[in-house]
């Protein structure tokens, strides 16, 4: 596929900012993507929570299915798949500063329904049509030196469990089990509510700025990436440099004029699409217009969703004190990756304390690869990126694709251990465990 095929995959029009009805959508049983195609033997709608508990208690096998946006097997399973797509409700505490999600909920409904009366998430990721309960059982994550992942907002959670019970969990009265429970892959039950802790709404500005050389981030890397309440660095990695730098900046804190050049990199005269060859038109507003939270800290615009997402993704953090040698690491790869990518994004996030979250306890760099959709070069390539990382104890996004051993990750995760005696707790007869989990989490 070329350039022109992957820009009508990242924004094609439809007439609503969700997701189509996803029985039809999953005619073919494919993800998102259409790397992968789903085993289950079924696809449960249930309409309610009731619906929920009586399908999980029937099957033999189970698994929540999200936005289908994983570009691997991590929600399929032998038997049943349960989709929440029915439940979309949304409640709002004001005076707690909450707002209660039932597990269909994507970002793209929650956000302008938050504005309109005054409230805001504290980041999103750069799509916004993905759901909530899925984000941040992944640990997806947007961008900010000083912002943790999606997952950080959770203050409680709802799950339907391995008998049809439902378990309810907050960070105030489960404590440490509850940072075990949050990423948790749909490995305990099915998530049918999340709570998510909310802020005052503001505005953003977002300023470009093109050809940022590598070397300015050999010293300057932290003040960079500090630039902006979210920024983030775009590269193919062929000329030493990041071709776009995306400083998105909060109205409401103080915002002074960058000025036309930005660490060696020229402001940008006109908006932009990652791929700078690219119309913008499915892009958020930029030239510094300032507009609200949701429509800015997105990278593509609510009203525009990937309804067919021919290309492939995978996802590396490694420490941020070390993030400048990881990244001069993968561009002595550029031989080998250039052929078979579209473009690399450099984000920063906070650290957080969810034991299988890739930031627990660390702040991040995360490097993303959007892949041309060749699968057999792509799955070749990943050992070789991760080996080239390896001495940075890089972690992969759970939901995309990576090639590292359960060995590796024994090494790289300490509260592995604990988190599967909250698998053997939550789930005692393995409804839920399935193929991924085999191969990524489960040692015995």
């Amino acid at each position: 596929m070329d350039k022109r095929a992957f820009l009508k995959t990242s924004g094609m029009v439809i007439a609503s900012n969700l997701l189509p009805d996803l029985a039809s959508a999953q005619t073919s049983r494919k993800n998102w993507a259409g790397n992968y195609e789903y085993k289950a033997e079924h696809l449960q709608v249930p309409g309610n929570t009731g619906a929920v508990q009586r399908a999980v208690k029937k099957a033999k096998k189970a698994k929540a299915l999200g936005s289908r946006h994983s570009f691997n097997n991590i929600a399929d399973t032998a038997q049943d798949q349960i989709s929440l797509q029915k439940q979309n409700d949304i409640s709002l505490n004001q005076d707690l500063h909450q707002v209660q999600v039932t597990a269909g909920v994507a970002y793209g409904k929650l956000a302008p329904y938050l504005h309109q009366r005054g409230f805001a998430v504290h980041n999103l990721a750069s799509l916004p049509h993905i759901s909530i309960a899925g984000a941040c059982a992944t640990g997806t994550h947007g961008s900010g030196n000083r912002l943790g992942n999606l997952s950080t907002a959770v203050t409680g959670l709802e799950m339907v469990t391995h008998d049809g019970e439902i378990v309810r969990l907050s960070r105030d009265k489960d404590g440490d089990q509850f940072d075990g429970v949050v990423v948790a892959l749909g490995a305990l039950g099915v998530v049918t509510r999340v709570t998510l802790n909310v802020e005052k709404t503001f505005e953003v500005r977002q300023d470009v700025y093109q050809d940022l050389p590598f070397s300015q981030l050999e010293k300057n890397l932290e003040t960079i990436f500090s630039s902006g309440y979210s920024v983030s660095l775009f590269t193919d990695w062929q000329d030493q440099k990041a071709s776009q730098v995306w400083i998105k900046r909060r109205m409401d804190q103080e915002v002074k004029e960058l000025g036309p050049e930005f660490y060696g990199a020229k402001k940008a005269t006109r908006k932009l699409h990652p791929l700078t060859d690219h119309s913008a038109e499915n892009c958020t507003e930029q030239l510094g217009v300032a507009g609200p939270w949701y429509e800015r800290l997105p990278h593509f615009k609510m009203d525009f969703t990937p309804s067919s997402g021919e290309e492939l993704q995978s996802e590396y953090f490694v420490p941020r004190n070390r993030a400048y040698e990881a990244i001069r690491a993968i561009e002595t790869l550029k031989a080998q990756v250039v052929p078979y990518l579209f473009i690399s994004e450099l984000r920063t996030i906070a650290a957080d304390r969810f034991w299988m979250s890739p930031c627990y306890q660390r702040d991040s760099l995360a490097i993303h690869f959007t892949w041309k959709p060749h699968g057999e070069e792509v799955k070749r390539l990943l050992p070789v990126i991760e080996e080239k990382l390896a001495p940075f104890e890089a972690k992969p996004h759970w939901a995309k694709l990576f090639a590292m051993s359960r060995s590796r990750f024994e090494q790289l995760y300490p509260k592995l251990p604990d988190f599967q005696r909250l698998m053997k707790l939550y789930d005692p007869i393995e409804k839920f465990r399935n193929e991924y989990l085999e191969r990524n989490i489960i040692t015995s």
